[in-house]
């Protein structure tokens, strides 16, 4: 788990973990999700029946089905106690069906009673993983029919493996959280210039590779300055963050395209493998969205798409050239259009010359190109 760089990545890992510790056929990991009201499976390991995939994209249980994950486990660590494993048997409890408890402990579930017979297993071990004081969700691990029962030794020894598998978990929602702090724009919730920088890195990459498309839409958000002067910076913040709202519509509108803020009041939109054609059309989008906008005047589009002939991109330092050199002609033509590189001439095109010539540009301008 240590290893581990995603929290789906972390609890298969200790599916893997705990299904070899407690010898079982089949672990899985689930998740409560207090707001849904859902018991919400992540991960499958081991004998998989009919059904039951690795990485379930929606295998989810109400858990009203299962009371003990709310009420039984919260009653207990009510007097100061830990929350315990227990055992659940494919054929009910020791001495016939009643609702007294396993012998590992905890009470009989008529639920995971019928799922174990559903899917021919002969028992299971049902331990809650505890994050931060509250029930997270639960290890669950299971034998065939005909193996040896689990008894109370491995119910203790599951509620160890469940508090290191919470303590795994921690860390990684730790981990993915500075990771999402360090790539993320802390004013408009969009990605920040980091996490373009290298989604461009691996996107050129591919596009040296097999010739993916790889486009980069600039945008310069108009009078800005003049809102901050005139209203206030509370105001030209919420212009900001209206405007990111905005390009992040639009950018849904192709599949994985990322919306970031670059820094002040500049935007930027990476396609990668969608035709140009296709990411000019959202460009055009953007502009005749951010003019409806009731704060600031509108915005400067530029557009630079390894899909047109604007000679061979080898770098990310290129195509952002050539991209802010399109939106540096929108902006003086203050165009309500993108102005999209080498559609006006191939080499020849004024916005390509224009990216080509030396940059004599200083202070924010000049080091926005600087990696």
């Amino acid at each position: 788990m240590a290893a581990a760089h995603t929290p789906r990545e972390s609890a298969h890992a200790a599916a893997l973990g705990v299904r070899q510790a407690l010898g079982g056929s089949f672990a899985a990991i689930s998740k409560w999700e207090r707001e849904l009201g859902k018991l919400r499976v992540l991960v499958n390991v081991g004998e998989l029946a009919d059904g039951e995939e690795e990485f379930p994209d929606d295998e989810s249980y109400p858990v009203h089905e299962f009371p003990e994950i709310v009420d039984f486990l919260h009653e207990q660590w009510a007097g100061g106690g830990e929350p315990s494993a227990w055992v659940e048997r494919a054929e009910g409890p020791p001495g016939g069906p009643a609702s007294t408890g396993t012998e590992g402990g905890g009470c009989v579930n008529p639920q995971r009673v019928a799922a174990l017979r559903r899917r021919g297993r002969g028992c299971c071990v049902v331990a809650p993983i505890v994050l931060h004081g509250r029930a997270w969700g639960e290890l669950y691990v299971a034998r065939r029919t005909g193996e040896q029962v689990f008894g109370r030794a491995d119910a203790d020894f599951a509620s160890v493996l469940a508090a290191v598998t919470a303590a795994g978990i921690a860390q990684t929602e730790r981990l993915a959280e500075a990771r999402r702090l360090a790539f993320t724009d802390s004013l408009t919730g969009l990605a920040n210039r980091r996490a373009v920088d290298m989604r461009l890195d691996e996107a050129l990459e591919l596009h040296r590779a097999d010739g993916t498309v790889v486009s980069l839409v600039v945008c310069d958000l108009n009078g800005l300055k003049r809102v901050n002067d005139s209203r206030g910076h509370a105001v030209g913040d919420r212009l900001l963050e209206r405007f990111g709202s905005v390009l992040s519509l639009c950018g849904a509108m192709l599949p994985g395209m990322l919306a970031a803020r670059l820094g002040g009041d500049e935007f930027c939109l990476l396609a990668v493998g969608p035709p140009a054609d296709e990411v000019v059309k959202v460009a055009g989008e953007l502009c005749d969205r951010a003019g409806e906008l009731d704060l600031g005047e509108g915005v400067a589009v530029g557009v630079a798409s390894t899909g047109d002939p604007i000679g061979p991109v080898r770098s990310a330092r290129r195509l952002f050239r050539l991209a802010d050199a399109a939106q540096y002609k929108a902006k003086a033509a203050r165009s309500g259009e993108p102005v999209v590189a080498g559609r006006h001439g191939g080499k020849d095109d004024p916005v390509v010359r224009l990216a080509d010539a030396p940059d004599r540009r200083t202070g924010p301008e000049r080091r926005r190109f600087r990696r």
